[in-house]
Order: C-alpha cells, then structure tokens, then sequence
C-alpha cells in the first residue's frame, strides 16, 4: 500500500492539504493568508480585525479556526458566511452559518448580529480571507443599525481592515440593499445663488432687465443732510425781524431752515 505524502490533516481546517507549502484546500479553500494580511510589523496577525469595540470582529478562515486567540479576544459567537467552512468548536462557540446563496442574505446575518449586540456577546464575522462576503455582511449590518451610507460604512470597515476587496458583484449588491433602506439615491439640484432664507424674509433680489422703481422721498425718514433731493430754494427769504438777504448759498443742499439752526447751534 502506497504511504499518504501526508498522514497528518490541516491543523487548521481539519482536511489534507499541503497548508505549509501554500497548497489550497479543495474542500475548503483554506490557504496561508496573502501579504495584505501582514500586519505593519511585517507578522501575519492572527487576531481577527475589530470593527467595532468589544462586540463586532471581522476575519478570515484562519481567524476563526484559532480558538484560543478567539477565546482571548472575548469572543463567544462566530457568524459563518461560507457554507464550506467547517464549524471547528461547537462545543465552545455558538454557530449560525448562512447559506449558500449568490445574492447574500443580508436580513439573515443581521437579524443574528442584532442578537448577538443585544446578548452583548461579542461575535466574529469570517469567511475564507475575510476579504468579501463577510465584510459584505459587516458593511450592511453598519449602514442597517447606525444608519450609515454604504460609503461611510464601507470606508469604515477599510480603515479597520486595509486587506478588505469587495467583488464586483458583491459591491452591487451592497447597492440594492443600500437603496432598500434608504431608497433611490437622487442626484442632488444644483445649490441657489442666495440663501434659502433670503426668500422667506420677504427680500427679492431684482433680475437685470427688471425695471425697478425709485422710491418715493420721504423728509420724515431721512436721517442725513446727504440724503435729500436737491430742492429749488427762492433767492430771497427773511432772517429775524424783517431782515433779507439775497442770493444766500446754501451748501450741502441745506434748506434755509436748517442754515438757521446751524447757525444758532453754534456747530
């Protein structure tokens, strides 16, 4: 009888493949993580990326098969978004594995995390890189329970987890169930030129061909020698007691009155 190259499984998922050599799983999929997944370091982390504090984990296979390092993290619940991923530690974690699907149930997994978030129990998101369906999952649930855009969310979970590359695909459908809860997306009018609030004041700013009218002067409003009309004055009018005078300027458009009181005023 022919010997196996290799008697021993995957200490990881459990299946008989080179891991060491890089060999991929073929039941599984399960494989050394990329170099996007080494930490500034230069060591591969084999810590799952926290989303959020003390609750939401995000990771890969490898991740989620070091129970361990789950256990020191807190975390208690494991959300498996890859039917072919097997459920290590059943009897430490509790499981809720989606199904096979191509269009992700993102009502499915959230409806688990909001379990998890209201049990607070600290739960772990993983597919088999921790690079697509689970950050898919994560990202919805972020834009469901904060109320995020799917930017927002989506740049929030990058941040975290620099090695996240959603799928085409997947990216589309993080779209739909974008527009699902917060309805179509509608472009934006272009901003008007003046306030909103300019409107209901009561002021109207007039167009270029308008005619506008002059107002009417009022002499009761005015507060300025400079804002009166220029007004024609008779040549000859009286000071005092019988007294003229003749051709009297009057400067600044100054009535006769008001020369009178200016002189009086000693100003």
């Amino acid at each position: 009888m022919r010997k196996r190259e290799r008697e021993n499984p995957c200490g990881v998922c459990g299946h008989y493949h080179k891991y060491e050599e890089g060999e991929v799983c073929g039941i599984c999929g399960h494989r050394v993580p990329v170099s996007n997944e080494v930490s500034s370091s230069g060591h591969i982390s084999a810590f799952s990326s926290e989303i959020l504090q003390e609750f939401l984990y995000l990771g890969s296979y490898d991740n989620a098969s070091r129970s361990e390092l789950l256990k020191v993290q807190g975390i208690s619940r494991i959300l498996n978004t890859v039917p072919a991923c097997q459920n290590l530690y059943r009897n430490s974690f509790t499981y809720h594995c989606l199904p096979e699907e191509k269009v992700l149930p993102f009502d499915d997994a959230i409806h688990f995390l909001e379990q998890c978030e209201k049990d607070k129990a600290r739960v772990l998101v993983h597919c088999m890189s921790g690079k697509n369906r689970s950050p898919a999952i994560v990202i919805a649930y972020l834009m469901k329970s904060k109320g995020w855009r799917l930017a927002q969310s989506y740049q929030w979970v990058k941040d975290r987890r620099p090695s996240v590359e959603l799928s085409q695909v997947v990216h589309e459908q993080l779209q739909g169930y974008e527009q699902k809860i917060f309805g179509p997306i509608e472009s934006s009018p272009m901003p008007p030129i003046f306030p909103a609030s300019t409107a209901s004041s009561g002021l109207e700013f007039p167009k270029i061909n308008d005619n506008v009218p002059v107002p009417a002067f009022n002499s009761s409003a005015a507060t300025s020698i400079f804002d009166r009309d220029a007004l024609n004055f008779p040549h000859e009018f009286t000071f005092g007691a019988g007294m003229t005078e003749k051709n009297i300027e009057t400067p600044f458009g100054l009535t006769p009155s008001n020369t009178t009181d200016t002189m009086m005023d000693g100003s």
